[in-house]
Formats: structure tokens, sequence, C-alpha cells
């Protein structure tokens, strides 16, 4: 009976209990939930100003916000731009010396570090070389986020940044193609081209297309979207993957006089003379005298003539091209465009690299932050197939989910071009960056590089001539450089403003703008 008695009297408590546990459920998740259980997200920028912040909200956070609305958000910036505003000469000069990683690493420290970091792929690692940034393979496998959903180059890229680790993610990425007319090709008999293809079977297809003068001329390649001709920074575009150095890691002595920066100069050099390219005055359009001039928002864009073969474009060139041809009748001599588009080229010495890819809004977390399981659930969510839903409707930006990598609007195009190869590496060393920090005036180099670049495609000079004029100018530029690093330095003694753009105003307004 005693036993009896005990076991009666202890019911009603293991009952209490039991049911006390999934009432400890309901209010833990409604604990989670509720709007005054409030936790605060740190989120470190490289740099910006407080004047952006809701353009920082309405880009990266919104959407988070609105379905955990127990979180507050608020921005930290390494580098706050503003400050630039009210200083003086001397104080902008140590500015430009700041190093932005160094200041980044202040703001991931202390008593109230930053939890969240939005990087980028080189600046995400560095950090993660000296151990700031927490690993998110172990959260990726708890939570069974399946990194085959997202594009392979993409994330191939983030753990090659990390050193084989994966120390951040990215909803959205961008890249450049090689868009091509196929009206033209097939008027002119030239086979199209193909993904994979490499810049001098890029260069031939140009050369076979290329026919006729004056406004009956067709062209093979243009290098930019917006205007017409060649310059050093198509160049640049072309040949990075080679990462050719102007100058020593000391920053004392020129170093292209070399076969292999003739070489790279020469061949577009060579399709420029021949007109291969189009140049501006192959593109105007003669206006008529009776007053019925109406402007043409496609008049400075060459590929959309119809007359040039094929051009490098972003993602957003898609969306240009749908609305040119939505609109073509309404535009006098313009007729649509059947385009289709293939990777971007490559060079023999980097295969598989091209396109200019940038990985956008990479979140990794601080390993030293006070919130990791909100940081982490942030980095989740803007990760999502729910995000990216929303992030996939962008006309400039691609998802780095699959599934969401779609031809807009009905159209058929060759998506996959977009992300088959891998990104093109930065260039610029340690070494470099810091010789930008210490001597900001070594930035003129460039200035003399492009003069010479023009007095080659000119034909004032040969190829060889003007390099080792670039040489010789750049070693005395780079001896002035080094005595004065970031005060004014006379450039007229160096640089023909007036010859290199065109006209004496343009040259006040480049001496104007302190590069005289």
């Amino acid at each position: 009976m005693g036993t009896r008695s005990k076991y009666i009297r202890t019911l009603p408590l293991v009952l209490s209990a039991a049911l006390l546990v999934p009432l400890v459920a309901a209010c833990s998740k409604q604990s989670a939930d509720d709007p005054n259980n409030r936790h605060t997200l740190r989120i470190g920028l490289l740099s910006g100003s407080s004047d952006s912040e809701s353009y920082y909200r309405q880009e990266y956070t919104d959407m988070f916000e609105m379905t955990h609305q127990n979180i507050d958000i608020e921005f930290v910036t390494a580098v706050d731009y503003s400050d630039m505003q009210f200083a003086t000469q001397e104080e902008q000069q140590k500015m430009q010396e700041i190093d932005p990683v160094e200041k980044m690493k202040e703001i991931m420290t202390g008593d109230n570090p930053v939890d969240v970091l939005i990087l980028d792929t080189g600046t995400m690692g560095k950090l993660a070389q000296d151990n700031l940034l927490m690993p998110l393979e172990p959260k990726i496998k708890e939570d069974k986020v399946n990194l085959e959903d997202y594009v392979p180059t993409v994330i191939d890229t983030i753990r090659e940044a990390g050193n084989g680790q994966l120390y951040g993610l990215s909803p959205t990425f961008s890249s450049s193609v090689l868009f091509y007319n196929k009206t033209l090709f097939d008027k002119m008999g030239v086979t199209l081209p193909t993904d994979g293809m490499m810049w001098d079977d890029v260069f031939n297809l140009a050369r076979r297309l290329t026919s006729g003068t004056g406004q009956d001329a067709t062209f093979g390649l243009t290098l930019n979207d917006w205007g017409a001709g060649l310059n050093y920074y198509n160049i640049q575009s072309i040949y990075s993957p080679l990462k050719l150095r102007m100058y020593d890691d000391k920053g004392e002595t020129m170093t292209v006089d070399t076969a292999k920066w003739e070489e790279v100069w020469s061949k577009p050099i060579e399709l420029y003379q021949d007109h291969v390219f189009p140049r501006q005055e192959d593109m105007q359009v003669e206006q008529p005298q009776d007053g019925t001039y109406q402007y043409n928002p496609y008049q400075d864009r060459p590929f959309f003539t119809n007359r040039v073969g094929m051009v490098i474009g972003s993602y957003s060139t898609i969306s240009d091209l749908n609305t040119y041809n939505q609109n073509v009748d309404k535009m006098d001599g313009y007729s649509k465009i059947d385009w289709g588009i293939v990777t971007y080229p490559q060079l023999p010495e980097a295969p598989g690299v091209g396109g200019g890819m940038y990985i956008s809004q990479l979140a990794s977390i601080n390993a030293s932050a006070q919130n990791p399981e909100d940081a982490w659930e942030y980095i989740k969510f803007v990760n999502s197939k729910e995000s990216a839903k929303f992030k996939s409707r962008s006309t400039y930006e691609l998802s780095t989910l699959k599934e969401f990598i779609k031809p807009k609007d009905g159209m058929t195009y060759n998506m996959q071009a977009f992300y088959q190869l891998k990104p093109i590496p930065d260039n610029a060393s340690d070494s470099e960056i810091q010789l930008y920090r210490e001597r900001p005036n070594i930035g003129l180099i460039s200035q003399l590089a492009e003069q010479s670049f023009q007095k080659a495609l000119n034909g004032d000079m040969t190829v060889k001539e003007a390099l080792a004029d670039l040489q010789t100018k750049g070693n005395e530029l780079l001896q002035k450089i080094k005595e004065n690093p970031t005060g004014q330095i006379d450039m007229s003694a160096y640089v023909d403003y007036g010859g290199m753009y065109g006209t004496s105003e343009a040259a006040a307004v480049a001496r104007a703008a302190g590069v005289g």
C-alpha cells in the first residue's frame, strides 16, 4: 500500500514534467523569435561611410532583417572615406598610406569586434592566413548545405583564396564573355566562335570578318562595349594573367624593355592598324541637316551597329541587347541583332582562366566574433535558395546557385559561358601594394605607359622603340617618385597631355585634375 501510495503521489509530478517539456520548447522558440529578445549582429566593411548605410542595408541585410526580426544590424567600416572630405592635403596623403587590411584587423579585435565581414577574395585570403577567420566547412556539414548546388568555379576560387579552406560564401558573382553577331558571321562565311577559344583564335576570326570601307565597312572585334579604338587598358585586360610587371619590387627600375612586352603590345596594335578594331571615326554617323536628328542611346556602342563581329561584354549586355531588339523599329538605320555568347578568350600560358569573374558580397565570420551563431545564420540565409530567388532577378550579377542561372525572358543562350572559367588572379603582389601605399605617385607610371602605347598605336614609333622610350623615361620618373613619393610632380617633361588626349583643353583638364 505504501509503494502504491508513493506512486500515486509521484504521478502528478511526472505528468507535470512531461507536459512542461513541450511548453519549455515552445517558449524557447517563442523567445528566439521574440522581437524583444534582441541580438546585435555587427557587419564589417573594408571601406565606406555612414552616408551610404541605406545602400548597404538594401544590398546586404534588408531581407535578412525581415525574417529575423529579433536581430539588429550594425555596420562598421574599417576605412571611413567620408573623413577625406574634410581632411587637409597632408592628412589625405597619410590616409592614402593606410593599409585597409590592417584597419580591418582593428575592427575584428578589441572589446567589441565585428561578427561578419564583407570581403573580396584577396582580403579574405590575407585574413585567413593570420587565422582571423572561422572555417565554414564544419557549419556547412552540420546544417547539410550542399556545396554541389553552387557554381563550382566560384566555390573553387573562394577555397583557393583560403589555401584550401572555405572561409566565405557569396550569393552572387559577375563575369564577362565574348558576344558575337551571328548574321555577320554567316554573311562573311566564317565559322562561329566556340567555348574555350584562345585570344589568337579570336584575333584570326576577327581578321576574317573585316571587310569594306566607309559606311559599308565591317570590323572583327572591339574590346569595349562603349566607344571604339584601342588603349592601354585594353591590353591589360587581355594579358593580365601573365602577371607582367612594369617595374621591380623596389620601384626603382622599369622592366618593360623585353621581348615579352613587345609581343604583348604588337598583336593588338597590328590589328588596330589593319582596321580589325573599329576606330572612333569609323563609327561616326552623319546626322541629317534638316533638323530631324533624334538621339540614339546606342550610337556610341559599336556592336549595336551590326558592323562589328565580336565584343567583350558583361552579363548586363544581355539586357541591353534585349531592350535594343525590342525597340529597334524606333531607330532609323538600325536592325535587330542575332547574337550568341561563348567563354572569354584565354591565353595558352593560363588555360582555364579568363572572364574577369568578380565574386561580390563574399561574407566571412570573424574568428573572434561575439555572435558567431547569428553570423552563420546570416551567411546561410543570404546564400539560400530563398534569397537566390530574388538575387537572380539582377540584370548585372548572377546567382552562385546553379538552379537560378537561367536565360532571361524566354531567350536561349549559352549561360555556362559565364562561369566555366576561373577568374583572372589579382596581379598585385604584397610588395607592390605596399609600394603603392608608401609612394602613391608611382601611379603616374601608367600615364607614361599610356602615352608610349599611343605613340606605337599611331605609328609614331615602333613597338620596340616605344617600350625602350618608356623604359628610359620611366627610370627617370621612378627616381623622382622615390625622392617625392606623395607630393606634386611636374609631369610636363614626361607626358604631352595635348598630344595624348587630342586637344589643349583636355590637357588643361588633366593638369587641373592633378595629373600634370
